[in-house]
């Protein structure tokens, strides 16, 4: 027997099945959520709800980055402790393969990763048939100038600056993500059958002489591993501690700064820098975030001025009509 078929049947589900066999039906079940019958809430936004949140915002925000911004300026370099930076300038670490390129199980002591690192790391995965640790472009990329301070002192014999190379990294950075490979007090028994970094000049169990600031736990590589979102920035290098209150940590006088060269820019067109300073409640010096604030409140409160005009013109204008009416 001849059956019909046409669009409808499609819509519906289809024609009916043999006899014995089952319905198919391509018709979603009939619940609220597959047939949208979930109930829906919209605001509406009128001049009496959006103005007040604009005016609210501007009177918030303005205030808060004038207070950052102050904070910010005021720091200076002869308070307190005095921390070391040094920077770089179009260095595009946020890259998003650059910053995939690592291996935190590698990082974190895994003996199976330390021998076997993942394949993010490519192309700085092996070097030489051996595997690289630490792997990948991050750490690849390592800054190894040295920085040495000294104060000139009245007979020009120079003096050096204790700087402090502890203390720099986030207490879980340095306790808890990163972790030497277990074994025994021999760091470099640890590393066995891996190689250095290819553009480093020695390998990580030699970053340091003291055992609590050598291998993945050196401070160094674990500031350089957290990587910046901006391409101009600043990492920390080193501690000047401040001995006594009566003296400043950096008497007034002349200093010379020696730098062994050794991590070149001119290929990405970059600039080094070194930096004194002091931190704040905020943190370092870094008068975006209150620039932000300021410029977010300002906008905010002259679109509230402005939708007010607006409002308050047109309003007008439309009651005139209606008495004219």
């Amino acid at each position: 027997m001849a059956m019909n078929y046409n669009a409808k049947d499609e819509v519906d589900g289809g024609p009916p099945c043999a006899p014995g066999g089952t319905a198919k039906t391509r018709r979603p079940d009939n619940t609220a959520f597959k047939q949208q019958r979930l109930p829906a809430w919209q605001p509406i936004l009128t001049a009496g709800t959006v103005l007040p949140i604009f005016f609210i915002i501007g009177l918030i925000f303005i205030p808060i980055g004038i207070g950052i911004f102050v904070t910010s300026n005021n720091i200076r370099e002869i308070e307190g402790n005095v921390f070391m930076y040094y920077g770089l300038s179009n260095f595009y670490q946020n890259h998003r393969r650059y910053v995939k390129s690592r291996d935190d199980s590698q990082l974190n002591g895994d003996s199976s990763a330390l021998l076997n690192p993942s394949k993010e790391c490519e192309p700085y995965r092996r070097n030489e048939d051996k595997p690289i640790a630490p792997c990948g472009a991050i750490a690849n990329s390592m800054f190894n100038d040295t920085l040495e301070l000294f104060l000139i002192g009245n007979d020009s014999y120079p003096v050096p600056i204790t700087l402090k190379k502890k203390g720099i990294a986030w207490w879980t950075d340095k306790n808890v993500k990163f972790r030497n490979p277990p074994g025994g007090d021999n760091l470099e028994e640890r590393f066995k059958g891996t190689t250095k970094p290819v553009n480093w000049l020695k390998p990580v169990y030699m970053l340091d002489s003291d055992p609590d600031n050598n291998g993945f736990i050196n401070e160094d590589f674990i500031v350089w591993m957290r990587t910046a979102a901006l391409p101009t920035f600043r990492k920390l290098y080193r501690l000047i501690e401040r001995k006594s209150d009566l003296h400043p940590t950096l008497p007034a006088g002349r200093y010379s700064l020696n730098i062994t060269y050794n991590y070149p820019v001119h290929y990405f067109d970059g600039r080094k820098r070194m930096i004194l300073s002091t931190i704040s409640w905020m943190g370092g010096k870094n008068p975006f975030l209150g620039i932000a604030y300021i410029a977010v409140g300002s906008i905010s409160f002259l679109l509230g001025v402005v939708l007010l005009v607006i409002n308050h013109k047109y309003r007008n204008s439309s009651n005139t009509a209606d008495i004219t009416i």
